[in-house]
């Protein structure tokens, strides 16, 4: 999820700017782009470092291996790290890419003082214990969450459901923090990393009362179709996490996205939709109205809600 993560306001897909920066991809071949030290994509080694055009090998090697170390450092020490999976996991085409945005001084300090409390970083190298993580309560998992607006207004109306909200985007991690401290919500965790990870390597099977993708990433450009996150082996990895009965809620503005989603949902073997009609359904009134999703009502776009629950 290249195109701007977020389109802008003057573009189809408004509504997923408020969260598409972090919504890994279903599928899984090859390589995606290094991540900088912020969470922007990068194109190699050489884009971050500095000119090394007449400079010994021995030189151009250190100043790019350094250039490389500090990509890999967190903005904030004891913070989100900037790439928790490392070389643990394959690389893959990805249906997110970070971007680079300006940390206000009031998302740093949320990110300084909860991320040790709520915050944790994937790095698929543990099986979390989500009863321990929630105090025993009820798990939705959220793909990618914006600024958390939204996020942090469903934990508020629903205390007694967990959520734990996955997403790249430091700034959105931090404002999101800030969030629920300043509303006393307690029901969240701040995930730091690509949810596919998340999903396959750190949750146990029939882990999760719930999934919400609202407003991925609608990568629209026809050769990037296959970064789209809802996809059949997306599917496939969601139905072994969700418990039976657990509702997958999908939310997009993106019309040719909406009718893909329909259609390879209704087709998963593992799904079945909860609308009476085979077709979309009314937007939940525990899904908030989000302000990029009400610009883009404004223009006349069509918000689809999708519900399917898992067999």
């Amino acid at each position: 999820m290249s195109e701007p993560l977020n389109p802008s306001p003057a573009t189809p897909g408004d509504a997923a700017a408020e969260t598409d920066s972090t919504l890994p991809s279903g599928t899984l071949p090859t390589d995606p782009p290094a991540t900088g030290t912020d969470g922007a994509a990068s194109t190699g080694a050489d884009d971050a470092a500095p000119a090394t055009a007449g400079i010994p090998d021995e030189l151009r090697a250190a100043a790019l291996d350094r250039a490389r170390r500090l990509r890999q450092e967190p903005r904030f020490p004891g913070g989100p790290a900037a790439d928790p999976a490392g070389s643990h996991h394959e690389r893959r085409i990805r249906s997110f890419q970070p971007r680079r945005s300006r940390v206000t001084p009031g998302q740093q300090d949320a990110l300084e003082r909860l991320w040790p409390k709520w915050g944790l970083d994937i790095d698929g190298l543990r099986v979390l214990d989500l009863p321990e993580l929630f105090d025993g309560l009820p798990v939705v998992l959220e793909i990618g969450f914006g600024m958390g607006e939204a996020t942090a207004q469903m934990a508020a109306d629903d205390p007694g459901t967990g959520i734990l909200a996955v997403d790249v985007h430091t700034p959105g991690q931090g404002n999101l923090l800030g969030l629920a401290d300043r509303n006393g919500v307690s029901n969240i965790r701040v995930a730091n990393g690509d949810a596919i990870i998340l999903l396959r390597e750190m949750l146990p099977p029939d882990a999760l009362d719930g999934l919400r993708v609202y407003f991925p990433d609608p990568w629209p450009k026809s050769r990037h179709h296959k970064r789209r996150l809802i996809q059949p082996e997306f599917l496939d990895l969601a139905a072994q996490r969700l418990k039976p009965g657990a509702v997958l809620h999908c939310a997009t503005d993106w019309e040719p996205y909406a009718e893909q989603m329909l259609e390879v949902l209704t087709a998963h073997p593992r799904f079945e939709n909860t609308a009476a009609d085979g077709g979309y359904a009314p937007r939940p009134a525990f899904r908030p109205l989000t302000r990029f999703e009400g610009q883009g009502l404004d223009k006349g776009h069509v918000v689809h809600d999708l519900l399917f629950a898992r067999r």
